[in-house]
């Protein structure tokens, strides 16, 4: 054998032995004050690059392929559809005023997208780049959630203190549930038998049964130390086929574990400061925050319940996704 063969055995061995999804894993961050994308080694944290992209970029997605990324530019009432391969825009895609979140349809073709200033949610078929619904719902609608298997999105509405339950097949609403102060993000859980429903200022995730569409459970916080008004729950991400869901607290600058199956908390992690949104490595075995105003995103190691490292984006870090 070789050198040069033997040099190859050696890296692939050294690669197979890495953590699985270590090598492909790569995290997306929109910067709401630097108007740009920060791209992150989901394994290392080291930055691969920073795109700049449209104004007040919010809300980030992945397209189904992987391909692209859509981004919620707030301030430019667009959303701007990034080509990963090249990083550049390649086309916008017609939104409503103020897009701040959206969420994808399972199906890989509609984006539900939540309009603040318009108090709607617009549908866009991302195949014929056009509006193919427009929604009614209450004032300042903020988060966006899909189900898992395509049935219902879920907009809330920060004002009317509502969750809209939404019709996927008609693109009607079909109920609206009253929920705790100031509703920000939405997420169901794997098997789509509840949404929960995160509201800041009431301080509590409302847990929504989805075939009655009644809350069957509110879940607190408190953490030695530190003042209720700033345990704001907002970003929520669920293990697929693990037992933990994970909420992001804000200005308290920790990140909850809760069991799924009792609702308790068990454990507090602190990250960054004013923590937003959260989504895991394509393995399940990394958690990612952004933290809002420390300009950095917390890698959560998921079996042990730690976090490892911190490394730093642009300035106010608040959308993200993360693919291979």
């Amino acid at each position: 054998m070789g050198t040069r063969q033997i040099f190859r055995n050696t890296v692939l061995a050294f690669l197979l032995a890495l953590p699985n999804g270590a090598l492909a894993t790569t995290v997306y961050v929109s910067n709401e004050k630097d108007n740009t994308i920060t791209v992150l080694d989901g394994q290392s944290g080291e930055l691969k690059k920073t795109i700049s992209v449209g104004q007040r970029p919010r809300g980030i997605v992945l397209s189904a392929d992987r391909k692209a990324l859509y981004i919620c530019a707030s301030d430019d009432d667009t959303i701007q559809v990034l080509d990963l391969k090249t990083a550049k825009i390649t086309h916008t895609l017609p939104s409503g005023d103020d897009p701040e979140t959206f969420a994808l349809h399972p199906n890989g073709r509609f984006l539900y997208v939540s309009n603040e200033d318009d108090n709607l949610v617009t549908v866009i078929d991302v195949e014929k780049r056009e509006a193919v619904a427009e929604i009614p719902v209450g004032v300042e609608p903020e988060g966006i959630g899909i189900s898992p298997d395509g049935k219902w999105a879920i907009a809330t509405s920060e004002t009317t203190n509502m969750a809209h339950w939404i019709d996927t097949k008609t693109n009607a609403l079909v109920k609206n549930v009253l929920v705790d102060s100031r509703p920000r993000y939405v997420a169901f859980t794997p098997k789509a038998e509840e949404a929960w429903v995160s509201a800041e200022i009431g301080g509590k995730v409302n847990v929504i049964d989805s075939a009655s569409h009644e809350i069957v459970r509110r879940i607190g916080f408190a953490i030695p130390g530190i003042e209720s008004a700033k345990l704001q729950p907002v970003g929520i991400a669920h293990m697929k086929d693990g037992p933990w869901s994970f909420v992001a607290l804000g200005p308290a600058n920790h990140v909850a574990v809760i069991d799924r199956k009792t609702y308790a908390v068990e454990k507090y992690l602190l990250v960054g400061s004013r923590v937003w949104n959260l989504a895991f490595s394509p393995d399940g075995k990394w958690l990612y925050t952004t933290n809002g105003t420390s300009n950095d995103v917390s890698i959560i190691d998921v079996e042990a319940l730690k976090v490892r490292k911190s490394v730093a984006t642009g300035r106010f870090p608040w959308g993200i996704d993360v693919g291979p």
